[in-house]
Parts: structure tokens; C-alpha cells; sequence
């Protein structure tokens, strides 16, 4: 652009600045209130304790439930992201579930993905090092209060439900909410 056009645009915004801050404001609202609609059927309060298939992050198999597997993290939020293995969006946040699980301990649930044995191919070919629990029908994520993937709810010191979103959720994002659920 040709320089002199550079003081117009600083003008323009700073008269139309208001109008900008209703428009923002506007977005910031029906994006908190898609996500309120989105989450409005996962429970608050104490996190049920599932039972599930765990495959580890060695592809072993063992039979586990949500509070033995937060027993090995004590005293700090934990993550729960639930994916499934055909969905594209799910595919989008990998690598950022995965840098994730460096800093945060973070349980992945396979919904509607397959058997054990499917999806522990699935998390090698795609060099996933994730601990994941199957749940081949959903009923997992349903008792959770997700109906569609991808989802992500943070479990936090006390085992309470937190900070839950569906649909394509930022590393940034799932850091912020572990990082206030641990403050909290």
C-alpha cells in the first residue's frame, strides 16, 4: 500500500472504533453461547467414574477406570479429549494433543473408533504416544455430556468437571483451561 494511505486507515479506525467493539463483542457472544448450547448436557459437579479399556502409551491393554487413572496424577487437573479416529477435525488438534501431554496429563477417549486392537493400530500409525480409553459405542463420551467430537473437558484437582468444549479447540485454548483449573 502507498504510505499515505496508512494515516487514512489509522483515521478510519479511530473513528469507527466503537462500531469495531460492538462487532467484536457480538462474535464473543455467539461463540460463548454456541458453546454453552454445545456443553449444555455435560454434568457438573464430580466427573463419573468410567470403566474402559486403557491402552497405554506401549500399546498394552488393562482394564481402568477414570479414578485410577487420576490417581496417578494427584493433586493436579488432568485433561480429557475425546476423538475418534474418522473424524477430520480430530485429526487437526493431534499434534496439539499431543505437545499437550508433555506438560499436562491428558486421557484421550476413542469414541465410536473400533476395538482395542483397531485403535492401538490406528495410535501407531499416526505415532500417537497418547493413553487412550475405547469406547467403541459412545456411551463413554455420552455419560459425559458429548454427543460429537471433537470434545475436551478438563477433570480438575478435586475430580470436578471443568471448562468443557466441542469442536476444534486451540493448544493455546486447552492450556489456558488446565492452567485456570489448577489456579482455581
Amino acid at each position: 500500500m502507498p504510505p499515505s494511505i496508512w494515516p487514512r486507515l489509522r483515521n478510519h479506525w479511530r473513528a469507527q472504533w466503537k462500531s469495531h467493539l460492538g462487532t467484536l463483542l457480538l462474535v464473543v457472544l455467539v461463540f460463548v453461547g454456541v458453546q454453552a448450547w454445545q456443553t449444555r448436557h455435560v454434568p457438573t459437579g464430580p466427573a463419573p467414574d468410567l470403566a474402559f479399556t486403557l491402552i497405554q502409551s506401549d500399546g498394552s491393554h488393562v482394564d481402568a477406570t477414570l479414578a485410577d487413572w487420576r490417581a496417578l496424577h494427584p493433586g493436579q487437573p488432568v485433561a480429557l479429549h475425546i476423538w475418534a479416529e474418522w473424524c477430520p477435525i480430530c485429526r487437526t488438534e493431534e499434534h496439539s494433543v499431543t505437545r499437550l501431554s508433555r506438560d499436562w496429563p491428558v486421557l484421550t477417549v476413542a469414541m465410536q473408533s473400533g476395538p482395542p486392537d483397531a485403535v492401538a493400530r490406528v495410535l501407531a500409525k499416526r505415532e500417537l504416544p497418547w493413553a487412550t480409553a475405547i469406547d467403541t459405542r459412545g456411551a463413554l463420551a455420552q455419560t459425559l455430556g458429548f454427543r460429537a467430537v471433537p470434545a475436551f473437558v478438563v477433570v480438575d484437582a478435586d475430580g470436578r468437571l471443568r471448562s468443557a468444549s466441542v469442536g476444534y479447540t486451540s493448544e493455546i485454548g486447552m492450556r489456558l483451561r488446565l492452567w485456570w483449573a489448577r489456579l482455581t
